[in-house]
């Protein structure tokens, strides 16, 4: 149990206490940001209502990309087993948005049954009708990856009017009900097919305000050589810099994301260490839920906020009685001075405030006799919810995080490398000669004997002085020199002996080829005369 009112706070009001991050963040949200949404018909423009299974599901990862770019292949690859309702092809096979969760038993439920079930995050989605509902389903099935996270499977993209018509759905508006409250949002191209299709484009700009989420992959690299790949990579980064409106560089990940045998295989190194970083990515997710679901929040709080100073201006500025209808279309058309008003008024970023076109759209249909005026207190508890409660429930995120062993994703392909030599830089770098029964400095030791005895050895060991003479002539800064000195000097007596010196060119070697020095010496590198039998 924790307490996230503490201090003079706590003791001015009777303390909350919370079982977890998650009641800590539902009792917020329905008691100071709820009554605001509502008031201001929040829901109406912008987002549904949260429920509690919207604060209490687990991590959620968005897979979106054009057909056979090898979306559910990816997610089979991840999970290393089919799932209900999969389909792959070269030809555009999911043709549904499916939700693959875990379950004790495999099985599909279909779109309207999910959307009735208060223990799922989807209830909301029943507003975008039976068009959409009849294209979605829940894949369950018992897989210890899926006990750590959910994995969102989207109908592949093409290209053309026709195609985005025929849906009979908002397509790009699902996608961004999903982006709202998923954590990770995994882009996936082919490095055959770099286009970007006009829909494509839509469904990423329907994005925006997720950035932080975003990560791309560059799916099927194995099939393109080195040149070609670098070509590959320049053209999708140009691609992605039109449609991702982002001064920083999204994170692409490169590789060939299924069990099969790489084509070409001159790349598989960068492919290795690309997968080990994707991996690393979403290992992550359950450890940092929490903190994404309070992120989440914050920027929730934000629009709702500004969302009632725009809707509170449009009701001040009305007209008693006549004229009502001529007042509301020039106040549309205005929209945009409307925002910089409120935003000098206010102080209020820029970036806060919602689309202007999709607003305008929306208020066109409004009666704003039926908006309310400004009520400053209902704006002063989310700003004291900002101010205040936010930061005791990030100390209690700290306090259940330390209360709790490390939470990663587990299974599948996450484990298929966890321990043995396919583990990321085993038999590599420092770790270089681990299952060999003769010390790896051996094999150079006699070209390092011949710089150190050249060095002035007295009683057999050269002095920190002479070493520093021979270290630096690798170029390799100060700092790194003195961390493979403290690594050499096993004995800690200051000086150098010939396998101590030997070993120092070795670390020397690993480093100048790029490898990380490890913390402490591996047993495997310790000089055999000093070694404990």
């Amino acid at each position: 149990m924790f307490s996230w009112l503490s201090g003079p706070e706590a003791r001015g009001k009777d303390s909350v206490v919370f079982n977890t991050v998650s009641e800590g963040l539902r009792s917020l949200y329905n008691k100071r940001l709820l009554p605001l949404e509502d008031y201001y018909q929040f829901h109406h423009f912008h987002s549904p209502a949260l429920e509690q299974a919207d604060f209490e599901n687990k991590p959620m990862v968005l897979l979106i990309g054009q057909y056979s770019t090898g979306k559910t292949t990816f997610i089979r690859y991840l999970l290393e087993q089919d799932f209900p309702g999969m389909r792959i092809g070269p030809e555009p096979t999911t043709d549904s948005f499916i939700a693959v969760m875990h379950g004790q038993e495999e099985g599909i439920i279909p779109g309207n049954a999910l959307v009735v079930d208060p223990k799922k995050p989807f209830r909301k989605l029943n507003s975008f009708g039976n068009a959409f509902l009849n294209r979605f389903m829940c894949a369950q099935l018992p897989n210890q990856v899926l006990e750590s996270i959910t994995i969102i499977d989207t109908p592949g993209i093409l290209s053309g009017e026709k195609q985005r018509m025929s849906r009979g759905y908002d397509f790009s508006e699902v996608l961004r009900w999903f982006a709202e409250r998923v954590d990770r949002i995994i882009l996936l191209f082919d490095a055959h097919k770099l286009d970007i299709s006009d829909e494509f484009s839509e469904a990423i700009k329907a994005l925006k305000g997720q950035d932080d989420k975003i990560r791309v992959v560059l799916n099927k690299a194995d099939q393109v050589d080195t040149q070609q790949l670098m070509r590959v990579y320049g053209a999708l980064m140009w691609s992605l810099g039109k449609v991702i409106d982002t001064p920083e560089v999204v994170r692409v990940y490169i590789g060939s994301f299924w069990s099969k045998p790489l084509q070409i295989t001159e790349n598989r190194k960068l492919f290795e260490l690309e997968t080990e970083d994707l991996f690393r990515d979403i290992k992550s997710l359950p450890r940092n839920a929490a903190l994404r679901k309070l992120n989440d929040l914050i920027k929730r709080a934000r629009l709702a906020k500004v969302h009632a100073y725009i809707i509170s201006y449009l009701k001040k500025e009305m007209p008693a009685v006549f004229g009502k209808e001529l007042k509301k279309k020039e106040m549309i058309s205005r929209l945009q001075e409307i925002y910089f008003t409120l935003q000098q008024e206010h102080n209020i970023s820029a970036g806060d405030f919602p689309n202007v076109k999709k607003m305008q759209e929306m208020l066109l249909s409004c009666d704003f006799s039926k908006f309310h005026t400004l009520k400053p207190k209902m704006l002063e508890s989310v700003d004291e919810m900002l101010a205040n409660h936010i930061a005791e429930l990030m100390n209690l995120i700290r306090q259940e995080e330390a209360s709790k062993p490390a939470q990663a994703v587990t299974g599948g392909a996450f484990d298929g490398n966890v321990n043995g030599p396919f583990n990321e830089g085993y038999g590599e770098g420092a770790g270089a000669g681990i299952d060999e029964s003769e010390w790896i400095v051996a094999r150079e030791k006699s070209k390092y004997d011949e710089i150190f005895y050249m060095l002035s050895p007295i009683n057999g060991k050269i002095s920190g002085n002479n070493a520093k003479k021979e270290m630096v002539k690798s170029k390799l800064p100060n700092t790194v020199l003195g961390k493979i000195w403290k690594l050499a000097d096993y004995d800690r007596d200051g000086m150098l002996d010939d396998e101590e010196f030997a070993l120092a060119c070795h670390l020397i070697n690993i480093k100048l080829e790029g490898y990380d020095l490890p913390g402490e010496l591996p047993g495997h590198l310790i000089p055999p005369s000093q070694r404990k039998n």
